[in-house]
């Protein structure tokens, strides 16, 4: 096959070109920021495209069998292009230009985000309303965006369309990335090697996780069986509140979720945190996926258990784990190039408000 990939330097773009690889696919790799041919980026043909941009992305896709889309700006800068140009108008191109290219199938990442609020502990199949959690942008941005895949596929019912809706995606190698969304820049990574450092959490919350090979080989499978509709991705157990602390080497510290909120909004406007509070409010209200029809209609079973997962992302959050690929880098090494980072009185990332 050959299958052109956007966003394939980051998290699960990184796993998913180093499957296809092994698989002897013809990969085509679309990034902003082309990264050295090595590694997980070897045998990939590669092309720097920002979708904020208007040069055609048609004479990429000509031929190709199927189409990933990965591309999606998480948590970026208040440097780097707007959320909605990259997400939405970025999405829109990327399916115009493979319908015209009369590419036959597209694999979108979505998200469980994308879901409408559920019961807590219910996990919810694929059926379940796509209209988001109101107060994350990122879950709207996941809610248009099938909203979006709704009008392609009654548009163009020749292409087969899959959503793929993992939880949240780890792996060692991401935690440089992570490091920069989730850490201060005033707080050295190897604070989380002190064992037993306090770590506020509110007593609810509930995490599920899944690592970045078994979503490449979900959607890997999606490609190889044609397979339509969504496709939710998660594995066992849904850790809590304790096992994020202990899987850390810390204490938790019981705080209310509203008093976290407040004072996340208070060091992200000035600028020194990089984690918006809307973030705290998606990991308290986004459903819980079931994997049922993963399981029963691609035969996918997940290789590592949560724990697995998160101890390996938290090693890699310690250590600043990176590729070579500029969108897995870690935040600066040293303290002082650190401090010049932080914009003083002004928020560092992009509102998920």
């Amino acid at each position: 096959m050959r299958i052109v990939v956007t966003g394939a330097t980051g998290n699960v773009g990184t796993a998913l070109v180093r499957l296809l690889r092994q698989e002897h696919a013809e990969v085509t790799g679309l990034a902003r920021r082309v990264p050295p041919p090595e590694g997980p980026y070897a045998g990939v043909r590669w092309v720097a495209h920002d979708l904020t941009g208007e040069v055609p992305l048609e004479p990429v896709f000509a031929g190709a069998d199927a189409v990933v889309h990965l591309a999606w700006a998480v948590n970026p800068s208040t440097g780097d292009p707007p959320m909605t140009a990259t997400n939405l108008t970025g999405t829109r191109r990327v399916l115009d230009a493979a319908a015209r290219a009369g590419v036959r199938h597209v694999v979108c990442a979505s998200s469980v985000a994308a879901y409408s609020p559920a019961p807590r502990w219910t996990r919810v199949a694929e059926d379940w309303p796509c209209d988001g959690i109101s107060v994350s942008a990122y879950s709207r941005g996941k809610a248009e965006l099938e909203r979006m895949l709704d009008v392609f596929e009654r548009e163009r019912p020749g292409v087969v369309v899959t959503r793929v809706r993992p939880c949240a995606i780890l792996q060692r190698a991401a935690g440089g990335q992570f490091g920069r969304w989730l850490l201060s820049p005033l707080l050295p990574a190897g604070v989380l090697s002190v064992r037993g450092f306090p770590m506020p959490l509110w007593s609810e919350l509930r995490l599920q996780v899944v690592h970045s090979d078994d979503v490449a080989d979900g959607i890997r499978r999606a490609l190889a069986a044609g397979l339509p509709g969504g496709l939710n991705l998660a594995t066992d157990p849904v850790l809590t509140a304790e096992d994020v602390a202990e899987l850390l080497g810390a204490v938790r510290v019981p705080v209310p979720r509203p008093v976290l909120t407040r004072a996340a909004w208070a060091l992200w406007r000035a600028g020194v945190q990089p984690t918006h509070p809307g973030w705290l409010e998606l990991a308290d209200q986004a459903a819980l996926g079931d994997t049922g029809r993963a399981r029963r209609e691609l035969g996918w079973r997940p290789t590592r258990d949560a724990a697995s997962v998160f101890t390996e992302f938290a090693d890699g959050l310690r250590t600043q784990a990176a590729t070579s690929a500029e969108a897995l880098a870690p935040r600066p090494s040293r303290w002082w190039e650190r401090l010049g980072t932080v914009p003083w009185g002004r928020p560092s990332h992009q509102s998920q408000a």
